[in-house]
């Protein structure tokens, strides 16, 4: 299983990173274009449509990403899409994580399946977005997912259960810890104090998340970060309960040892919007 894994993210990392450092964006929003439409398809699945419709659905989400493409969105300033979209993400993940498996069952397979669908392409258009602001930028919105998400896994396995007596969420991710979530958001700090010094003594070809946040003042940044790091926990949890309620333990197996694409970026789908919110729209 290691091999496999290991094997799989090199291929990904082939991929993603000379289309991410190439100078124009077409291949980097050719190859997200892509990943997202599979993630499309796994959401189809996992609302138990048929094969033939989730074909279908992953092809509506690359139509409609390609399309906004086409009309220039990812370069247009979109503060009131992102203050919507944010708001959405936290209402509505509050919603599913209160209501269970169950609730979310109740609501009608349609809906669920277009909500979905419009949250790939937020994430997608988000992505696009940050990439055209510049890939110091980019990076650092990713950056502080994984940050919480490997800081969450040490400090979880180190101290959980020895400060809070609760788990985080049980009935949906047994695993998880409070310790964790804490123990993410210091390294997401220290990331964020540490990109913060080498923007200020390099000449990057744009501002990072964090330097962006500082600007606005170091309460703003604190929370703004502690708010990410909560959203990305958020974002890896509402995925969980998604999978439990249809009763598979991934996603799909589109990336051996990995599981499937969304397996891979349920963290970034809420983090990417609200990052683009917190910094005003994105207007590139």
């Amino acid at each position: 299983m290691l091999k496999q894994r290991i094997i799989t993210a090199l291929v990904l990392l082939a991929i993603l990173l000379p289309a991410m450092f190439y100078p124009s964006t077409t291949p980097f929003g050719m190859v997200t274009l892509v990943l997202l439409a599979c993630a499309a398809w796994e959401w189809a699945r996992l609302n138990a449509f048929a094969d033939r419709a989730a074909l279908a659905t992953g092809a509506a989400c690359a139509v409609l990403c390609a399309g906004s493409w086409a009309q220039g969105l990812p370069s247009a300033p979109l503060g009131t899409v992102w203050l919507v979209i944010g708001g959405f993400w936290v209402l509505a993940s509050a919603w599913a994580l209160r209501s269970g498996a169950a609730g979310w069952l109740a609501l009608p397979p349609a809906l669920r399946l277009l909500g979905g669908v419009l949250l790939l392409w937020a994430a997608w258009l988000a992505l696009m977005q940050a990439r055209l602001i510049g890939i110091n930028f980019l990076l650092s919105v990713m950056v502080l997912v994984w940050a919480a998400d490997i800081g969450a896994y040490f400090s979880g396995r180190a101290l959980g259960g020895k400060f809070f007596a609760n788990k985080l969420a049980p009935s949906v991710s047994p695993g998880k810890t409070w310790e964790g979530v804490v123990g993410g958001a210091v390294v997401v700090l220290l990331v964020a104090l540490g990109w913060i010094y080498a923007d200020s003594h390099g000449t990057p070809d744009s501002s990072s998340l964090y330097t962006r946040l500082w600007a606005m003042g170091p309460v703003l940044l604190l929370v703004g970060l502690a708010f990410l790091t909560a959203m990305s926990v958020v974002g890896d949890l509402v995925e969980s309960l998604f999978k439990r309620a249809a009763g598979v333990k991934d996603s799909s197996n589109l990336l051996p040892g990995h599981g499937g694409v969304l397996d891979r970026v349920d963290a970034l789908l809420p983090t990417l919007p609200l990052a683009m919110m917190l910094i005003g729209g994105g207007a590139v």
